[in-house]
């Protein structure tokens, strides 16, 4: 969180959409992290919490739906050509294409929770041709359960968790 505190200070909401959108797209990227300093400077007053909360919903579900899109029109290539370099084989691959048939929505859902999960989700769905309304739909529960647990737990109780680890209140920008 130390290090986003800076650019959440000076961009604001749009590096927290920047860091989210390219998090849920892929990247590797501390969002969580950036989502809860958001909150949190949100509890001093530096930000909006309902920005917060609608920035991040929108990066997620647009990031996601880009990687989406990626992995339908380019992933199942990718995996059929490198797969076995990172020990895909054809017996995982009908095994995530069951998963996401029978529990599509539910992986997609639970994902958003999971780090390495949360950046290749919407990839991974595309990839294995979940359907597009059930993913988007998923999705969006996913993102918008995700932004409420990471904005209203540091936002009403980051007093409690910075007393509990000993970090010191952030001073108010000039």
């Amino acid at each position: 969180m130390a290090l986003m505190e800076p650019y959440l200070r000076h961009y604001g909401l749009f590096a927290l959409l920047v860091i989210i959108y390219l998090e849920s797209l892929g990247a590797p990227l501390p969002g969580e992290s950036a989502l809860i300093g958001a909150a949190l400077l949100a509890a001093d007053g530096q930000l909006p919490i309902v920005g917060v909360f609608l920035v991040v919903v929108v990066a997620a579900v647009a990031g996601d739906s880009t990687g989406y899109l990626i992995g339908r029109y380019g992933g199942r290539a990718v995996i059929q050509r490198f797969g076995r370099y990172i020990g895909l084989t054809d017996e995982r691959q009908r095994w995530i294409e069951g998963l996401y048939e029978k529990h599509g929505a539910l992986v997609v859902v639970g994902a958003r929770f999971v780090v390495v999960l949360r950046q290749l989700n919407g990839i991974a769905a595309g990839t294995m041709a979940m359907r597009w309304h059930a993913f988007f739909i998923a999705n969006l529960a996913g993102a918008l359960l995700w932004a409420a647990v990471w904005t209203t737990i540091p936002y009403f109780f980051g007093d409690v968790i910075a007393q509990h680890f000993g970090l010191h209140p952030m001073p108010a920008a000039k």
